[in-house]
């Protein structure tokens, strides 16, 4: 279990083979590549997009919930996916013998998915090679109008005694989640570089996979994070679905040579996944 920006995240990411990103706190997980036994207990899974190592696990999800008596779980997809999702969890109900029983939603670019009562989610358009999307989780907050601000107390309660509306809805970015994308996903949304906690895909470190490639492949390079250094003013970051064509530590002395130390400092790159958790290959 990791704490970045005063958030718990578990996480398991290696690119091409699983991708399962917890939010213990908020009851969700951003896709179902692999099923580690905590994330049965998320009862939300707000998914990407459609590739196997983003959503491979999810008949697993659903199926164990069920075997342990857990209400349903909802999934939320991107516009266009439900169709072949809805297939694919009858076929999983006719071939397990049991029913699937879930909640999808599908929610587009724009529209906003109620994670629970203080905490909103909205998902921003991606650039991957099938229908993709990342999410921005908003916290939402009650505070005073800045007119209000710095008053006595109890100038502050007799305002509000007569009826004055003294206390605005405000809305925080708490973490954003790219999923796999082009870098432009980012610069598109600016929001993202300002969250607490930005959790991105950095496929590519060096030479071995050049920026043309990469972008082919629809995945980030970390030159195109180096090239973006000023821009990140989150809290804190996590650098996830690394190519298993690199080591971890091969990875973390390249970020430390490359990156300048402001952004270093407040990067965490994920450690290999339990091999229990699937076979190596090199996507």
């Amino acid at each position: 279990m990791l704490r970045l920006a005063g958030i718990d995240v578990n996480a398991i990411s290696l690119g091409g083979l699983r991708t399962c990103i917890q939010l213990p706190a908020m009851d969700l997980a951003f896709d179902m590549g692999c099923c580690p036994d905590s994330a049965v207990h998320r009862s939300k899974v707000l998914f990407t997009h459609a590739h196997m190592d983003h959503m491979g696990a999810v008949n697993m999800h659903c199926a164990t919930r069920a075997l342990m008596k857990l209400p349903p779980p909802d999934y939320v997809l991107p516009p266009g996916v439900q169709p072949a999702f809805a297939a694919l969890m009858a076929a999983w109900s006719q071939l397990d013998g049991n029913e699937m029983r879930h909640n999808a939603h599908t929610v587009a670019p724009g529209e906003t998915y109620r994670v629970r009562r203080d905490v909103v989610a909205r998902p921003f358009r991606t650039v991957h090679r099938v229908v993709s999307q990342g999410y921005v989780l908003y916290r939402e907050k009650r505070k005073l109008r800045p007119a209000w601000r710095g008053r006595p107390g109890p100038e502050i309660a007799a305002a509000r005694a007569r009826g004055e509306d003294v206390i605005e809805k405000v809305e925080e970015p708490e973490v954003a989640f790219t999923g796999d994308t082009r870098i432009e996903a980012l610069d598109d949304n600016p929001v993202t570089y300002r969250t607490k906690l930005l959790i991105m895909e950095v496929t590519f470190h060096d030479e071995q996979v050049p920026v043309r490639k990469s972008r082919a492949m629809g995945h980030i390079h970390l030159d195109e994070v180096v090239a973006r250094a000023e821009r990140f003013d989150n809290e804190a970051l996590l650098f996830t679905h690394r190519s298993a064509r690199y080591g971890v530590r091969q990875v973390q002395e390249i970020l430390q040579k490359r990156l300048p130390s402001s952004l270093y400092d407040r990067v965490t790159l994920l450690p290999d996944p339990p091999a229990s958790s699937g076979p190596s290959s090199r996507p």
